[in-house]
């Protein structure tokens, strides 16, 4: 029987890309909380038992830790045959938007929205630039979702998965209300939140929040 344990904190996108996962293929999970705030992912102690790159999510499964959401949600995917490509082609295709979720959307959006709404006094000029990087990223999940239902526009895939991460948390944390900015964005969130077993973030990822900006 497949047993896992995730580490995580409930404000990590990251986490929940991989507790989305797990919950939308039915497989029950431990969750680990991490006091991320607090510095544990920077002890040491922590990087030597947990994830010597310092970071969360870390999946358990057995003895293996994994690390770093893209290869797990792969793994994931060719372990249970669910949100994979349909064939070698499609593969790639998969991996291009993973790669570009990594590098723009997630990683763009994650550092926004964590200095907009949990560090004090963030520094306006670089939100606003991270706030231009968001943008462009958004225009091309737009464009895309325009002409498809889902990234690879023949039904969901671990490229949904990941990529609808960050903006599944509510708009008073992201600064986007997307039913008015990005309308087909918006309703592509719609028919993922239509899959059985999906959850909100804050509901897949209970447990302590961060109490005071740092």
């Amino acid at each position: 029987m497949d047993k896992f344990r995730l580490h995580y904190f409930p404000e990590s996108g990251n986490s929940y890309k991989l507790a989305l996962m797990l919950r939308l293929c039915g497989k029950p999970f431990e969750l680990v909380w991490v006091d991320f705030l607090g510095g544990e992912t920077r002890k040491p102690s922590w990087r030597e038992a947990v994830n010597e790159m310092g970071e969360v999510p870390v999946l358990e499964h057995g003895t293996s830790r994994l690390t770093q959401t893209a290869p797990i949600l792969l793994r994931l995917s060719e372990r249970f045959g669910q949100f994979g490509a349909a064939s070698k082609e499609q593969h790639y295709e998969l991996l291009r938007w993973l790669f570009w979720d990594n590098h723009k959307l997630t990683s763009y959006l994650a550092t926004y929205r964590f200095m907009r709404a949990f560090t004090r006094n963030p520094d306006p000029s670089v939100l606003n630039f991270m706030r231009s990087r968001v943008d462009a990223a958004l225009a091309i999940a737009e464009r895309r979702l325009e002409r498809h239902n889902f990234v690879l526009g023949v039904g969901m895939s671990i490229a949904d998965i990941s990529m609808c991460a960050y903006l599944s948390y509510p708009a008073e944390e992201t600064g986007y209300e997307l039913p008015q900015s990005h309308p087909a964005t918006w309703a592509w969130l719609q028919r993922i939140a239509n899959a059985p077993g999906w959850l909100p973030p804050y509901e897949l990822l209970p447990g302590q929040r961060f109490r005071n900006p740092v």
